[in-house]
């Protein structure tokens, strides 16, 4: 049975979704109060459709998250024309050609934290793939773009973990305590003081270039730079680093596909995209309908809070055929949602892909049968995302 909440579902969840997609396509939760929607095509057409699924009450079934935090929306928090025009200036700074400028950077840091987890299995101690490998390049690669001097990084990474702890429970009254509120107001307080140094001597970071931002006259104000940077490490963290992980857990679940990964590594894009087809990291997110709407013979009323099931969609045999639940890293994937699609889709997709693909192509250059103990894993618990706590490394 499908219940976000329960902890059966949260680590396998995909037996309930495949039930929800045969027989239950439009339902209906009740506590909290929500609508579900599981199939791909109903999920792909209601999230290209601002107008009707709109993102200004928020991403979960919780009524006002962000206001939680006594924050204003975020780009991701507003639908077109604002949304529009917020995308296409911060799209200005945070170009693919920056993203680009950072691959010898991020190679050389994948390089040493594979050094150092050498080490650590020559001296018999324990590594582990997610907290030693995948999950420090993320938060590495977001303070580098935001300009975080190396003296502060030991800040800046409790902040990030504060930050995807709130996001993993959707920022609930429960991912209230211990301290995190305060941890993020610490960050904005940071990064508020970092916009107004750019903005008084530029450098040569993101945040300068989002200051310099410029579309008819229109320049991103303060918080709208902040908000970016909300975005950013609440959205790119946490997922980007499950992204590898979850690629690696597969691959060894498929001995023949690693085999044929490692033996050719320009499959790596394309493998990408069908382990966020199978693992996504980002398993549910919300919408609230602006007009009574109507799949499958069921209607939802106006003013109701949908879930766009990822994860159960991107599994959808009625989109992937019959071989939808196995993992194919030559699998012809025209269209997903592993990166959503329409006016939200992810705008730092680019900046997750070239991460991921320098981190296999390092990992399985040297171990070309690195591989993950399940047994002794420990997955997050969310009802929105999917990663992982702990992820005993093998082969490494």
């Amino acid at each position: 049975m499908y219940d976000p909440f329960d902890p059966g579902f949260q680590a396998d969840p995909y037996r309930a979704y495949q039930r929800l997609r045969d027989d239950d396509p439009v339902h209906r939760h009740g506590d909290p109060p929500f609508w579900a929607l599981s199939r791909f095509a109903d999920v792909w057409t209601a999230v290209r459709d601002p107008a009707t699924f709109s993102s200004a009450q928020g991403l979960t079934f919780y009524p006002d998250e962000i206001g939680t935090l006594g924050l204003a929306p975020t780009m991701v928090m507003l639908d077109p024309p604002r949304h529009t025009r917020l995308r296409r200036l911060i799209s200005h700074g945070f170009t693919p050609r920056r993203i680009s400028a950072l691959e010898g950077l991020l190679r050389e840091f994948v390089r040493g934290r594979l050094d150092a987890m050498e080490r650590r299995s020559a001296d018999g101690e324990p590594v582990d793939l997610h907290r030693d490998f995948s999950s420090p390049l993320p938060t590495f690669a977001l303070a580098h773009l935001l300009g975080v001097p190396a003296a502060d990084r030991a800040r800046f990474d409790p902040w990030v973990s504060a930050l995807t702890t709130l996001q993993d429970d959707g920022f609930g009254t429960g991912s209230l305590e211990g301290g995190a509120v305060e941890a993020v107001a610490e960050m904005f307080a940071y990064f508020g003081d970092v916009v107004a140094a750019r903005r008084a001597d530029p450098a040569d970071d993101l945040i300068s270039a989002l200051t310099r931002a410029e579309l008819d006259g229109e320049r991103l104000t303060d918080w709208d730079i902040l908000g970016f940077c909300f975005v950013m490490v609440a959205g790119g963290n946490d997922t980007t680093g499950n992204l590898i992980s979850h690629g690696v857990a597969l691959l060894d679940g498929h001995h023949a596909q690693r085999e044929k990964l490692v033996a050719d590594p320009s499959l790596i894009p394309n493998a990408l995209l069908e382990f966020l087809r199978l693992e996504g990291s980002v398993q549910a997110l919300g919408r609230t309908t602006t007009r009574p709407v109507t799949f499958h013979g069921v209607e939802i009323p106006a003013g109701e809070k949908v879930m766009m099931l990822y994860g159960a969609a991107n599994r959808d045999e009625r989109e992937f055929g019959e071989t939808a639940g196995t993992l194919d890293i030559t699998r012809e994937i025209p269209r997903h949602l592993g990166f959503a699609t329409g006016v939200h889709f992810c705008i730092g997709s680019h900046l997750a892909k070239l991460q991921a693909r320098v981190a296999l192509e390092e990992l399985y250059s040297r171990h070309p049968h690195a591989g993950v103990d399940l047994g002794n894993a420990k997955r997050v618990s969310s009802p929105f995302t999917r990663g992982w706590i702990a992820l005993p490394a093998t082969g490494v």
